[in-house]
């Protein structure tokens, strides 16, 4: 079996499931939600989290980035495009690809300076990101290399097929604002319902998530033997118990009060001797 075919069997198999199609609402609105207020404070010119030190690694690189002008603003509309784009069914693909650079330059950002703001969060949206693309796939499959588009008699039946769709939806739109428009709402929750409760839950795959999930916010930021954390109190405090409190703070004052480089700060942090080796 091909490539092609074995991946629009999974597909065909996974939009059948109604978890998952759920599953992928939650993801449209987790993404939408992460993207649009922090959109609107660039297209508002204000510095985003304004609240970091201009010392720290991430602060100073907000700082920069919020005085580069219609640049600045320019990433903001993108943001807030790409979450519109992901709460509405037709532009959704769109959206979600529009999403996808963004949010992974903002990972891989993210673990560069060691900001704990987002250490987590951003992987997360990331996955969420890359299943939207895997959910839509129909919609784009025939742009990779082992897909080949159908020939004109097949693509005048999805055409087609694609019209009938439509004008269902339409229909079904017309009928939720008419004069029976609740009946007819309710009855369609109901066969919903119906039908989830019909669906096997797909467990391997939410147990799949959840062990993603663990990794992202437990298993990845342990990692890092130390973080520059978002205040000085909080960097400090990291140090505590530890056998090298006077190089942790040294590291600490390294970022917070002398705003230098996170390398630089680690390099002299880890040649420092442990505090039973420093010299009286």
């Amino acid at each position: 079996m091909s490539i092609a075919s074995t991946l629009d069997r999974l597909h065909s198999q996974a939009k059948e499931n109604s978890w998952l199609w759920l599953f992928s609402i939650f993801c449209r609105l987790a993404l939408a939600a992460g993207f649009f207020p922090s959109g609107m404070v660039k297209i508002m010119d204000e510095r985003f989290a304004s609240g970091l030190s201009v010392n720290h690694p991430m602060g100073s690189y907000l700082e920069a980035l919020h005085h580069t002008g219609y640049y600045y603003t320019f990433i903001g509309i993108v943001q807030v495009t790409a979450a519109i784009m992901l709460l509405i069914p037709r532009t959704v693909t769109l959206g979600a690809f529009l999403y996808f650079p963004i949010i992974l330059n903002i990972c891989i950002l993210t673990y560069a300076v060691r900001f704990d703001g987002s250490l987590f969060t951003a992987p997360l949206m990331v996955l969420a990101n890359l299943y939207i693309l895997g959910w839509n796939y129909e919609k784009w499959k025939y742009i990779l290399p082992f897909n080949h588009p159908a020939n004109d008699n097949d693509a005048a039946k999805r055409q087609s097929l694609e019209s009938d769709v439509q004008t269902e939806e339409s229909a079904g739109w017309r009928a939720a604002f008419s004069r029976h428009g609740i009946r007819s709402l309710y009855a369609r929750f109901r066969i919903f319902f119906k039908r989830l409760l019909n669906d096997k839950f797909p467990l391997k795959f939410f147990a799949g998530v959840f062990v993603a999930v663990a990794i992202c916010v437990v298993g990845i930021p342990s990692l890092y033997r130390i973080k520059p954390r978002n205040t000085l109190a909080q960097c400090l405090r990291q140090f505590k118990n530890s056998n090298k409190t006077q190089a942790g703070e040294k590291f600490c004052d390294c970022i917070h009060k002398n705003g230098e480089p996170l390398d630089k700060c680690m390099i002299e942090f880890f040649n420092a001797p442990d505090d039973a080796n420093q010299t009286p």
